[in-house]
This record gives C-alpha cells, sequence and structure tokens, in this order.
C-alpha cells in the first residue's frame, strides 16, 4: 500500500536525468538549480537529490504521507526509494565528495529557525517530546524495511532509544536504533524546505505577519535550538558504507557535513544538543526523566536513560562490632568465662551505579482492544495517570474508525475534587495525544464542553499533525467530530451508571457533580432532554432520598397536566412555604428545588416528556398557578368566597398602594392568611435573593427583572375574616394597621425581604405587649406628656458649669519609672 507510487516516482527520476530522446542521459549540470546546495564560498555542489523531489511534501517525504513536519523522520517513498535507482546513483559518481563541506540553509529554513528559536515556543521542553517522537518514526521505518529485507537489522537487533546527559560537558545526547541518514537524506532534509506544510506556513506568516498561525505544522528537528548552541547529528544509513556528520551552531546561516571518523554507529542516529547556559538543567537525569514520563511514556519503543541508582550491598560496621564485643567481653568476665568472639555487626551501605534505565514501562492501554484489558487495568491506568486514589465509578472505552479515527477511554472519577468552588475552571482533565506523543492537557473547552469537565481521559488521534496548537484545534473539523463523540459518549456512560441496580454508584456521583448536570441542561440545548433525563431532585414525597423527573411522572395523579416545584434554601423552608399547602394536602407531589442552580435548569428546560405528552414545569411561587383537578363545584364555590371577599380586596390594594400589583383571592392556601407571589415572567422569590448576593450584581437588572408582587389572600382564614368585620364596622383604622402587618409578615413567609426590619420589629413587639395585658392607649398618651419635658431637657443642660481652682504639685522624679 506504502509502495504503491515508487515506479512512477522511479519513473520521473529517469525522465528528469535523460533527455528528449530515448538513452540519452543529461548531465549533472542541466539539473534545475534547486537540486543544489551553496557552498560559503559560493560554488554550487551537485547533490543526488532529483529536481522531483524538491517540489513533493517535506513531510511526505520524511513519513511516507504523514503530513506533520519533521525533518528527521525519514520516509518509505522519500529520498531513500530515490537513492536506489540506479540512474541516479550513476549521475551523482561522477563528482568527488570532498572530506568536509560548509553549507548555507535556504532563506525559509534560516528564517524558521529564527522564528522557533526567538518566537515560537513559550514552553523550549517540547524539544525532546519533537526529537524522541524522531526517532520513535526512524525506528518505525526500520522495523518496517526489515520486514521485506531482514539484512537491515543485520548487527544490531534492538530497536530502542537512549538519552545520556554530561553535566560537565553541558551536553544531552538522543541515539536511536533506526533507520538513519545518508549524505543526501541530510542535506535534503536538514538544508532545504520544499513544498511543504512549513513552506506554507512561511508564506502564511509573510502575508498576514501573524504569530498566531504558529504551531500549525511540525518543527521536529529544529526545535532543537531552542536548549542548544550548538547541534550534532550523526547518523549511519544501512544502505550506505559510511557514516556522516552534520553539525550546525544556533544563529549561524551555515551548517557543515563531513564523513564521520568515529564510524561507531551500526545503525542509527545520535543528536547531541550543547546546552545553553539558561537551558543548563536539560542536563540533569532527573529533569529528563520526568519530561519523559511527561510526553513520550506511551511511545511504542524503549526509552532508556543512562541514569544513576543505589544499590545497596552489605559491609562489616566496625564501631557497633567493637561495642558488642566489648560487652560480650564484659558478661563473660562477670560469670568467670572465657571470651569469645561475637559475630560481626553489618551496615548497609549504598553505592551510585550508572546504568541504563528504562522510562516508558506504561503501556497505552487504549490501542488495545476492550475485550483484552482487564477491570483492574482500567482502573491502575486511572489512578496512575491522573493522580487519583480512588477506582473510577465509570468508564468507557472506544475506538473510532472510517474517515477519522482515534482512540479514546474516559473515566467518571469516583470523587469531586477537593475545590469543588473551582469545578467549572480549566481542569486538565481530558490528556490529548497524537500517535502515542502526549501534546496537551490545556484543551479541555475544545474537547469537552465545560459542564463535563470533571470526566476525565485520554484521546489519541493518528488524523492531528504532531504540533497541534489552540488555533488548528479551533478550525479542525477532526476536532469537532472528536468532540461530538466524547460528549456522546460522555452521556451514555451516565446513563449506563444511571440504570445500575440499587443506584448507589450514581448517588455517590450526583452528590459530587449533580451541579454540573444542571449546568449542562442550561448550556446544551443539542443535550437537554438526554440531560433532563440525569436530572434529581427532593420532592414532597421523597424529602429524604432524590427523584427523578420520570419517577415523577410515574407518580402523577390522573388528569395532572404539570410538573410543579418549589425553590428555596432548603426542603425545610421549602416544606413550610406557604404555595405548597393545599398542593400537598390534595396528595399532589412538588420537587424542592435546593441548589442556586436549580431554577435555572427547571426555566431552561421549560417541559418534561416524551414526542407524545410534554408536561409543564410550573414554579408553585408564581401567579396563575391552577390545580388540574379542580371539580365544577370547586371552582363555583371560589367564585362565590371571591365576590364575598372583594370589599377585603379592594381596601388591601388601596391600603398597600404600589408595593402590590394586585391582590387576588387565593384557593392554594391553607393554613396561611396571605402569600406573595411573583408575576409569571420575572424573577421568583428565591431567584431575587440569589441575584441580590451576587458580588457583580446590577441593580438595573434587578429593578427590570424583579417580579411584581401579587397578593393572594386566604378567605378561609380567620385573619382575612376579621379585617371583613373590621371593614363592616367601618373600622378602617385598625383594619389598616392589621394589612400593614400581614404584608410584611407575608414578605418573609414567601421568601422576600422586610423593607424596614426595625419598624415591622415595632409592630411585633406592640402585639407582644398587648397579649400581655399592657394598655397600648394609655402607654402612648404618658409618651405625649413626657414629650415636652424631654425637649426642655437638653436646654437646662447647656448652663455652663464652673470650673474648680486646683493646686499643682511638681513631681522631680518620673514616677512610672519607680519600682
Amino acid at each position: 500500500m506504502m509502495l504503491r507510487g515508487l515506479p512512477s516516482r522511479v519513473g520521473q527520476v529517469v525522465t528528469l536525468l535523460r533527455g528528449p530522446q530515448r538513452g540519452c542521459l543529461r548531465p549533472v549540470s542541466c539539473l534545475a538549480p534547486a537540486a543544489f546546495q551553496v557552498r560559503a564560498n559560493g560554488t554550487p555542489s551537485a547533490v543526488r537529490l532529483a529536481p522531483a523531489l524538491q517540489h513533493r511534501s517535506l513531510a511526505t517525504a520524511f513519513t511516507g504521507g504523514r503530513s506533520s513536519f519533521s525533518p528527521l523522520r525519514t520516509g518509505l517513498l522519500g529520498c531513500q526509494q530515490l537513492q536506489q535507482s540506479p540512474l541516479l546513483t550513476r549521475a551523482a559518481a561522477t563528482e568527488a565528495t570532498p572530506k568536509e563541506e560548509t553549507f548555507t540553509y535556504q532563506a525559509e529554513v534560516d528564517r524558521l529557525m529564527d522564528i522557533i528559536v526567538n518566537s515560537l515556543y513559550s514552553n523550549r521542553e517540547v524539544f525532546l517530546r519533537e526529537l524522541v517522537s524522531n526517532a520513535s518514526d526512524a525506528l518505525d521505518k526500520a522495523r518496517f524495511l526489515a520486514v521485506t529485507d531482514p539484512s537491515i537489522m543485520a548487527g544490531r537487533e534492538e530497536l530502542e532509544i537512549r538519552i545520556s546527559t554530561d553535566k560537565e560537558k553541558g551536553t544531552l545526547t538522543i541515539e536511536d536504533t533506526g533507520i538513519g541518514m545518508s549524505r543526501e537524506q541530510l542535506l535534503s532534509h536538514l538544508g532545504t524546505i520544499a513544498r511543504s506544510g512549513t513552506r506554507k506556513f512561511m508564506e502564511a506568516m509573510a502575508a498576514k505577519g501573524d504569530s498566531n498561525l504558529i504551531g500549525q505544522f511540525g518543527v521536529g528537528f529544529y526545535s532543537a535550538f531552542l536548549v542548544a548552541d550548538k547541534v550534532r547529528v550523526q547518523s549511519k544509513s544501512p544502505e550506505d558504507p559510511k557514516q556522516w556528520l552534520w553539525e550546525a551552531a544556533a544563529g549561524s546561516h551555515q551548517y557543515t557535513i563531513r564523513e564521520d571518523d568515529a564510524a561507531d554507529l551500526v545503525r542509527g542516529t545520535r543528536i547531541t544538543l550543547f546546552l545553553k547556559e539558561d537551558a543548563a538543567e536539560m542536563s540533569d537525569t532527573v529533569r529528563v526523566t520526568r519530561l519523559i514520563k511527561q510526553y513520550s511514556q506511551f511511545i511504542a519503543f524503549p526509552i532508556k536513560v543512562y541514569s544513576p541508582k543505589k544499590e545497596p550491598r552489605k559491609v562489616l560496621d566496625e564501631e557497633a562490632t567493637a561495642r558488642k564485643q566489648e560487652a560480650a567481653d564484659k558478661k563473660a568476665a562477670e560469670k568467670g568465662e572465657p571470651s569469645k568472639p561475637v559475630e560481626p555487626v553489618m551496615k548497609t551501605e549504598y553505592d551510585e551505579v550508572w546504568d541504563w534505565r528504562l522510562e516508558n514501562e506504561n503501556k497505552p492501554i487504549w490501542t488495545r482492544s476492550p475485550k483484552d484489558v482487564s477491570e483492574t487495568a482500567y482502573n491502575d491506568f486511572f489512578k496512575t495517570t491522573f493522580g487519583e486514589f480512588l477506582d473510577p465509578l465509570a468508564h468507557v472505552h472506544f475506538n473510532v474508525e472510517g474517515t477519522i479515527e482515534f482512540s479514546a477511554i474516559l473515566y467518571l472519577p469516583g470523587m469531586a475534587p477537593f475545590e469543588q468552588q473551582n469545578a467549572m475552571q480549566r481542569s486538565k482533565s481530558i490528556k490529548l495525544y497524537v500517535k502515542r506523543v502526549f501534546i496537551s492537557d490545556e484543551f479541555d473547552e475544545d474537547l469537552m464542553p465545560r459542564y463535563l469537565s470533571f470526566v476525565k481521559g485520554v484521546v489519541d488521534s493518528s488524523d492531528l499533525p504532531l504540533n497541534v496548537s489552540r488555533e488548528i484545534l479551533q478550525e479542525s473539523r477532526i476536532v469537532r467530530v472528536i468532540r461530538k463523540q466524547l460528549v456522546r459518549r460522555s452521556i451514555e456512560m451516565m446513563e449506563e451508571l444511571a440504570g445500575k441496580e440499587g443506584g448507589e454508584d450514581y448517588k455517590t456521583f450526583w452528590e459530587a457533580f449533580g451541579r454540573q448536570i444542571k449546568y449542562g441542561v442550561v448550556e446544551d440545548t443539542e443535550h437537554r432532554e438526554r440531560l433532563s433525563k440525569l436530572l434529581r431532585f427532593n420532592s414532597s414525597k421523597a424529602e429524604d432520598s432524590l427523584t427523578s423527573l420520570d419517577e415523577y411522572v410515574g407518580r402523577m395523579r390522573a388528569g395532572q397536566k404539570s410538573i410543579y416545584y418549589m425553590a428555596a434554601d432548603s426542603v425545610q423552608a421549602a416544606r413550610a412555604a406557604p404555595f405548597v399547602e393545599a398542593l400537598v394536602a390534595k396528595g399532589i407531589e412538588v420537587l424542592y428545588l435546593t441548589e442556586p442552580i436549580d431554577e435555572a435548569c427547571v426555566t431552561n428546560l421549560a417541559k418534561y416528556g416524551d414526542k407524545d405528552t410534554k408536561y409543564e414545569l410550573v414554579d408553585v411561587s408564581k401567579e396563575g398557578v391552577s390545580i388540574d383537578e379542580e371539580g365544577e363545584e370547586e371552582k363555583k364555590a371560589a367564585e362565590e368566597a371571591a365576590k364575598e371577599m372583594q370589599p377585603v380586596v379592594d381596601f388591601l390594594k388601596k391600603t398597600l398602594g404600589e408595593r402590590v400589583e394586585k391582590v387576588t383571592v387565593s384557593n392554594r392556601l391553607l393554613d396561611s392568611p396571605c402569600a406573595l407571589v411573583t408575576s409569571k415572567f420575572g424573577w421568583s422569590a428565591n431567584m431575587e435573593r440569589i441575584m441580590r448576593s451576587q458580588a457583580l450584581g446590577d441593580t438595573r437588572a434587578m429593578e427590570y427583572m424583579r417580579g411584581r408582587k401579587i397578593m393572594e389572600v386566604n378567605p378561609r382564614h380567620d385573619i382575612i375574616a376579621g379585617i371583613r368585620t373590621l371593614l363592616s364596622e367601618k373600622d378602617e383604622e385598625r383594619a389598616a394597621d392589621l394589612a400593614e402587618l400581614l404584608y410584611e409578615t407575608a414578605l418573609i413567609t414567601s421568601g422576600f425581604q422586610v423593607d424596614s426590619p426595625k419598624d415591622y420589629a415595632a409592630k411585633v413587639f406592640t402585639l407582644m405587649k398587648i397579649a400581655l395585658g399592657y394598655d397600648i392607649l394609655e402607654e402612648a398618651q404618658e409618651q405625649q406628656q413626657q414629650a415636652p419635658a424631654a425637649e426642655a431637657a437638653p436646654k437646662q443642660a447647656a448652663k455652663p458649669v464652673a470650673a474648680t481652682p486646683v493646686e499643682a504639685e511638681v513631681v522631680s522624679e518620673d514616677p512610672w519609672k519607680q519600682q
């Protein structure tokens, strides 16, 4: 499959090298200028590289069709196949290769390196990820070619990556046993950029002058100059008997290539980085090991780091042995026995031994079939990868194949994070890998909506470029497909957990992450219906447990057409609210919404049910609530009560004025004399309280959204009947006092705030005095008589007071210093 285009490509080379007549071979000087490198002295040097290669994608030349630009990734259809052409070898053989040559970078490469070193990466640690990924690709190619040509593996069967450091010299060395590169491949891959993704990037930079495009290609080898002053590449290809050395310095416009006198590589590439002073920490094996575990722990080939380890050995503890012998001698002397030698006391010492240690022992379980992975393996992977100590509540492992391919494992954690106030912030829960190379864990909002930020998992895609950035994620169709799949699978995982018998696991999940699901109902209109089935609330029939909306619908009375809910601070406050009295008494279930987000959740949901039947969610604290089961007799009795209470209704509206929009007779009150409800489209009392408590609340929005208060009176209550009696006796003054107190009390019971707590408290204290037998009228008269005397008292106190002379006493010493 990957060698399908080889005959046609060789044909292109033959056509370029031959003249118009068959059998006529063009001289090397007839090649296009792009096939030449330029020496430092300006003279051209022919390269065994066909012009056709200069017009192919460099990424294709390196990786056999991959789109990411990685200069060290020698591809299956790149220079190596062209080098196998006898015609191309014959043409290049006419020119002798000097011992060492100096070349000048192409202008694009020169500018690219400047961008990489000075402005491309804010985190230069990625250089190690890039170089290890290049080495992994070279190993992949060697393994692939060895299938048809086993001689490639001759001399060194191992396929591995070795990394070593030298603090004294300030170097970092990365060596692989991959396919290696010949001289021509070093020239092509490290000195030129043809029509590659990088070339397009440079053109976009020139056109827009915008560095935000950075990250839409793989910089590969050139990222080494982020931390290195000088880079040396030693490479040996199985097809070339010689080992070659490429060397360049940061900031230089030139590089050199010569035959490597060391000739110690059987096959592969060794890159030596001479580190900058400010990057000296990269020569620390601990730092290198941490970077490997962060970025490359799931690479398919073993990565070994030359690092120290402590090996124990037993040695004689002379001091302890002497003390033991002395004690034994003394004891023997006391008993009159001859002294005997004691067993020597040993102690453990640790020697520092340097050796190659494997650093990527973890295996990417997402690459395996879900049938082959045990439950224990899933749980261990979750704990190790995300630093958790509890097993997950659920997980899902899936592979998506087709035009876009990726693998993923998602988990529902066993507990919520300790900092719940930051639950909706960026959580770094989704780790993005490209071909098993870690890219970032900061793309949560691009791969998952905010309300699913608690879902942890890994995503591995082969279709994304290795150097992915936020810009390319936002523009990529691949990411949109991945996001859609992740959301769908996450919801399916939660639905499966909710359907388990017993429900204890889902109860644990809901207590930890229920608020995020409610936020999802508000935010995600596409999945709102599915998310609504996951909602759980307390209710009048399940105060100590949680109920779903499906369970509520299953318990509805015949003929009920609405789902009723009451929002309050707690279940106790909701149960004591006057609005639910008649509903609960008639056996109609009421949902109790006790969290701040609950009311916003059900308001956005609006209706619930299947396609055939939709039930409206009704707030019992708002106007217009009617009980569906009312019969004709009940409706007729309510109309008669409204006529009888009309004088009371008119009087209350007149007394309270603009504080209430209107006064009506209620049929949902039993024990309370009245209640204050809000208009249908305004804020409820609970929402008004929540918005008032916001630190950055807008008072203008408060006035606009605050619902107008409507007073509903209970015609069967004694207080309302008493006001009616006072009105019939023409005692409107006492009736007005009762109306004021009734309104302020209704504010409290309905969830609002009293405008003047001091005035309200004074009225309550007056009632308490009356209950204790005080004559309020006599007390008022006494206060009126005492008022003139109180006004005159300050005038008498204003007279000046004569000062009394005092003889002064002279103190010779400071009294505070006396002991």
